[in-house]
């Protein structure tokens, strides 16, 4: 059974950071892109950032470019979204995703490519 584990949440006033965690476990994770996507009030969920199953690619939101980076460490079977510089307009849910796609490299990273997804954990940023 898969399961995607998000953490790192919080409050935190405009021009702040934080790093959001997602642990997987039930899967060979190094196989797989993985994706961070996030969900406001009343909006639908939108893609944030992915990055490919060697971690040599990282593809971004065009909002949040120069501002959050993904990474992904494959012994530990984490991925991570560092958040710097946050607006108030990043307040969502952030949701961990695993894609379902072997070795896939490209820059295509449709809702429907991710299979597995986290519970999701709420970013607050106030101004």
């Amino acid at each position: 059974q898969v399961q995607l584990v998000e953490s790192g949440g919080g409050l935190v006033q405009a021009g702040g950071s934080l790093r959001l965690s997602c642990a997987v476990s039930g899967r060979t994770f190094s196989n797989y892109p993985m994706g961070w996507f996030r969900q406001a009030p009343g909006k639908e969920r939108e893609f944030v950032a992915a990055i490919t199953y060697s971690g040599g690619r990282m593809y971004y939101l065009d909002s949040v470019k120069g501002r959050f980076t993904i990474s992904r460490d494959n012994a530990k079977n984490t991925v991570y979204l560092q958040m710097n510089s946050l607006k108030p307009e990043d307040t969502a849910v952030y949701y961990c995703a695993a894609d379902v796609r072997t070795y896939y490299s490209g820059s295509s990273y449709p809702p429907g490519a991710f299979g597995f997804w986290g519970q999701g954990t709420q970013v607050t940023v106030s101004s």
